[in-house]
C-alpha cells in the first residue's frame, strides 16, 4: 500500500513477497466484515507480517466473525500463506497464524456466488502451502502448532 508520499510501504521485517501480496489486493473495494471497506486491514496485515501475534487475532470480526467468512477472507488467507511461505515465523507468531488459518477454514462460506466462494478461495491458498505446513507439524509432534496444522488438514478434508 502506498503512503501519502506515494512510496511503497516496506519494513525490514517483511519480505518483499509478503509486501507484494498485501499490495496486490484492492482492499478499498472489498467490504469488510465490520461493514467498512477492508482498507483498514492493511495496517493489521503489515503488523501480522512483522510478527505481532495480536495482529492475527485482530482479523476476527473483519475476515471472519461468529463462524462466518466475510469478503476479505481470501485476500487475508493469501497474505497469511505468503507470511508462512517466507519462512515459518517464530513460535508465538506461527501459532497465531495457524490459529487464524484454522479459524478461517472452520468458518462457513458467506453463501454468495462470489467467484469460487469465499471458503473455496481460502482453501486454495492454504492447499498451496500444505506441504510446508505438514513439514512444520511433523517437526514438532504434539505441539500446539502441530495440532493447529492437523485441524487445518481435517477441515480441508485431507486427513489421513
Amino acid at each position: 500500500m502506498r503512503g501519502t508520499d506515494n512510496k511503497p510501504r516496506s519494513s525490514p521485517l517483511v519480505p518483499d513477497a509478503v509486501g507484494a501480496e498485501i499490495d496486490r489486493h484492492d482492499w478499498e473495494t472489498v467490504r469488510c466484515g465490520c461493514g467498512r471497506s477492508a482498507g483498514h486491514l492493511v495496517d493489521t496485515l503489515w503488523a501480522a507480517a512483522e510478527g505481532h501475534p495480536a495482529a492475527f487475532r485482530a482479523l476476527e470480526g473483519h475476515a471472519f466473525l461468529s463462524g462466518h467468512l466475510h469478503p476479505p477472507a481470501p485476500a487475508v488467507c493469501g497474505v497469511l500463506m505468503a507470511v508462512w511461505s517466507a519462512g515459518p515465523p517464530r513460535l508465538a507468531t506461527r501459532e497465531a497464524l495457524l490459529w487464524t488459518l484454522l479459524s478461517l477454514l472452520g468458518s462457513d462460506d458467506d453463501g454468495s456466488s462470489y467467484e469460487a466462494g469465499l471458503y473455496g478461495q481460502c482453501a486454495a491458498f492454504v492447499r498451496g502451502g500444505l506441504p510446508s505446513l505438514r513439514r512444520a507439524a511433523a517437526a514438532a509432534p504434539g505441539s500446539v502448532s502441530a495440532a493447529y496444522v492437523d485441524g487445518v488438514v481435517e477441515l480441508l478434508g485431507l486427513g489421513s
